[in-house]
């Protein structure tokens, strides 16, 4: 069997995704922009993520929303997500803590989602390191794969996939297109990452476990 290709870009005959509804009463974590509230969808152009920023066949940008699971999940797809594999101490610029929020949101349906788990991807016919391991060098094809997922799945409210940082934790992206803002509600306040000049508690003790410095 040939060794997978990280970002292989997505077939041209149909797609045999598996569909999961997931999501009432679940409590999300994000960790966002202070321009932004907790359960707005990002309507931007700009950005270089796994499956944003996303276009649908009129080239118009699908709004998208990022959550995890867990506190910790959120943390890690966002400030810490480029912290190396290596031993010993890592740095983490202080910058990346400036301006962003700690939230938690209730997702209050069961959302249609398409399952890019390990079972949902055999399904699917595509490894892990194809489209949800892949490094950023990537991004750029595996957009093209939420794109035609998109398109494919008119039914599809978003993604979820096992986080690539934490592995704890899933991950979700909600299209904003399908998603009614009835069916999300902000969970209490949202917290900075870092005030005063004082990072957040959260994030300074996921620092230690990481064994990260921040700079």
């Amino acid at each position: 069997m040939a060794n997978p290709v990280p970002g292989t870009a997505p077939p041209a005959g149909p797609l045999d995704a598996k569909l999961i509804s997931w999501g009432a009463s679940e409590i999300m974590y994000r960790v966002h922009d202070t321009a932004y509230a907790v359960d707005l969808f990002n309507p931007r152009k700009q950005g270089n993520a796994r499956f944003s920023p996303i276009h649908d066949s009129a080239g118009e940008v699908i709004p998208t929303l990022y959550a995890a699971t867990t506190s910790q999940g959120a943390l890690m797809e966002t400030v810490f997500h480029d912290v190396p594999y290596k031993p010993g101490f890592k740095r983490v610029s202080i910058d990346r803590f400036k301006d962003k929020l700690t939230s938690t949101l209730v997702f209050l349906s069961d959302f249609q989602l398409i399952d890019l788990g390990k079972v949902g991807l055999r399904r699917l016919g595509v490894h892990p390191h194809e489209l949800i391991d892949t490094t950023k060098a990537h991004y750029p094809e595996t957009r093209r794969w939420a794109e035609t997922l998109y398109s494919a799945y008119p039914q599809a409210h978003g993604l979820i996939w096992p986080s690539r940082q934490d592995d704890r934790a899933r991950a979700v992206v909600l299209f904003g297109t399908r998603v009614k803002a009835s069916e999300l509600r902000p969970a209490g306040a949202s917290t900075p990452l870092m005030e005063n000049g004082v990072v957040h508690a959260g994030a300074m003790a996921l620092a230690s476990d990481l064994k990260v410095l921040i700079e």
